[in-house]
Order: structure tokens, then sequence, then C-alpha cells
């Protein structure tokens, strides 16, 4: 795996199903390829984003999008999802913590967004 893999790199991988924990440094510089909205949690087991949006129906349409790249990739984050907004967590529960399936739908969803805005 090449650790400092860029966000366009990320978007062309596919999940894996046997996937590792990344240790904190990899972790780290693997955050540097997304957009800086994205934070990593203290004990870097998740990273998280907070998108926004002007109303309801775009929130739902981006959840639905989202759905879409997670059924795809066969790997689901955790949401909260309000009127205007949505939290999307991503953690490789079966590793207990990060893995490069983190990065890489993450680096999906920024390619969601960006078309967006």
């Amino acid at each position: 795996m090449n650790a400092v893999a860029t966000a366009s790199q990320l978007r062309q991988r596919q999940c894996q199903r046997n996937t590792n924990r990344l240790d904190n440094t990899v972790a780290q510089q693997l955050m540097s390829s997304l957009d800086d909205a994205w934070t990593m949690s203290d004990d870097g087991e998740e990273i998280r984003r907070n998108f926004r949006f002007k109303n309801y129906y775009q929130t739902i349409a981006f959840v639905n999008a989202l759905a879409w790249v997670a059924h795809q990739q066969d790997h689901h984050p955790d949401l909260e999802v309000g009127y205007n907004r949505c939290v999307v967590h991503y953690s490789t529960h079966s590793v207990g913590g990060l893995s490069e399936n983190d990065f890489i739908c993450a680096a999906r969803i920024d390619l969601l967004v960006s078309a967006e805005h």
C-alpha cells in the first residue's frame, strides 16, 4: 500500500474484505489525501466529516448517493442525519480502528460533494 496515495488514487481502489488496521502514522498520511474538513478522532479509531446542505431534500439526496457508494464498496459508515446536515463516521469495526477502506470511501464521498458545490 502506498501510504501517501492521492485522493484520485484512493478513489480508484476497491475496498477489501480482508484488511488490516492502519497504524497512526499511515492514517495521518492518508488524512492529507482527503478534504481538510475530515477529522480523525484523538484515539485514531475513526474519521468523520460534517456536511451541510440548504434543506432536507439535499441532505437526503446526499445520504442516498452515499448509500450507493457504501453498497458498491460493501463498506458502510455510521451516519447522523438532520434537516440540513449529515455527519459521516468511518471506522472498520472488524479491525477495531481505521483501515484503508475508510479512506477509499471518504475520498469517494469527497467527490460526491465537490460535484455539488
